[in-house]
């Protein structure tokens, strides 16, 4: 097994690391996911990172996970936007995940046993949740302090940030909970 860590740094892939990451991965085989936003029917090339992250990962011995976030999607991710993302309907997204997820299938390798690339979408576990629901299990875990200090969130305080916006965080940090619990995820990369 390779020293992924290692790998991304030799690039200039990496920019933050979190401590005992390395130390995690050179013991085995490590579940790890990367989440693309599904707005366009086509990765960018500002996708190019991820999906060679992802790549490098599983030829490290890894098993990568790509999240295709057709809930996510809906909301809009904050994140480098000086202004609200235009919403796209259920119809568009589910277009764009697919065509998307047949990107990722050109460059990952889907078939090479128990590191198997995986594209999952998160509208999959998302879509039964209740409001009511989501704010008990999910809201009640965090603070709004804490989602306050969010570089997403400060850049965007001066000219107007949307719940919906604001709560996109909420449900990132419920897709890495829900890998972790169903699908044995360690690792988030690239965001």
């Amino acid at each position: 097994m390779s020293n992924f860590v290692e790998e991304l740094r030799w690039r200039g892939m990496l920019a933050d690391i979190m401590p005992g990451t390395e130390d995690h991965l050179n013991k085995g085989m490590t579940t790890g996911y990367i989440g693309f936003d599904p707005t366009a029917d086509s990765l960018g090339v500002g996708n190019m990172v991820q999906v060679m992250t992802l790549l490098h990962f599983q030829r490290c011995g890894h098993k990568p996970i790509a999240l295709v976030g057709g809930a996510t999607g809906m909301v809009g991710d904050p994140s480098g936007k000086s202004a609200e993302r235009n919403l796209l309907d259920e119809a568009a997204l589910r277009h764009n995940v697919e065509c998307q997820q047949k990107q990722l299938e050109k460059f990952l390798d889907f078939d090479c046993g128990a590191n198997s690339a995986e594209v999952v979408n998160n509208y999959d576990w998302m879509k039964d949740f209740s409001f009511l629901g989501f704010l008990r299990e999910v809201g009640k875990h965090i603070t709004i302090s804490y989602m306050m200090a969010k570089d997403s969130v400060q850049t965007r305080l001066e000219k107007g940030i949307s719940f919906t916006e604001f709560s996109y965080q909420l449900l990132q940090g419920y897709d890495f909970y829900y890998l972790w619990k169903n699908r044995g995820v360690m690792l988030q990369m690239g965001g």
